[in-house]
């Protein structure tokens, strides 16, 4: 579906643009997500708008059949790249599950601010930002998915998320409409 409006009060959530996401083998390259994520994120702090920069710090607890490779992280694995531009101003939410929502302030820092929307942008297109959706949906929060400001590590996975799951949740378009929208 393509995005019809923004609401005058709505967020960029950009989620895990940070060394150690980005380093990973990503279907689109990343530098072209950090580089679209960027760009709406500059938009966004030009018209005055909440952007709201998630990084992971760890992960949730449980048994789960995939395991994550590489043992040690780096020390600079969390930090957000240089190349998102990231502002004094820009809210930062570090989370521990795949969602920016659960266990965090996300909600809390979004209502304080009137935020009635959010654009999504980040990777992993069926992780972090497929939660992150679902649950700004389940919130009440309209949800609109920049679709060439999100990659995955697995085409197929990227592919439902865009044509199957987040049209059941929200709007979607390119960054280009997302900044014509934002005028």
């Amino acid at each position: 579906m393509t995005a019809t409006r923004l609401d005058p009060v709505t967020a960029l959530v950009v989620i895990d643009l940070q060394k150690g996401i980005t380093a990973l083998p990503t279907a689109q390259p990343a530098e072209h997500i950090v580089e679209r994520s960027a760009a709406l994120a500059k938009a966004f702090r030009a018209k005055g708008l909440p952007v709201v920069l998630v990084n992971v710090t760890g992960g949730a607890p449980g048994r789960t059949e995939r395991h994550l490779a590489g043992g040690e992280r780096p020390a600079d694995w969390a930090e957000l790249v240089p190349g998102l531009g990231a502002e004094d101003g820009d809210l930062r939410i570090s989370k521990q599950q795949w969602g920016a929502f659960h266990g965090t302030a996300l909600d809390l820092e979004l209502r304080r601010r009137g935020v009635t929307q959010i654009v999504l942008a980040g990777i992993a297109t069926s992780i972090g930002v497929e939660s992150t959706a679902r649950a700004a949906h389940e919130h009440g929060y309209h949800v609109t998915i920049a679709t060439d400001a999100v990659t995955d590590m697995d085409e197929a996975s990227h592919t439902h998320a865009l044509t199957r799951i987040f049209p059941r949740l929200g709007e979607t378009d390119t960054t280009e409409a997302l900044l014509a929208l934002l005028g």
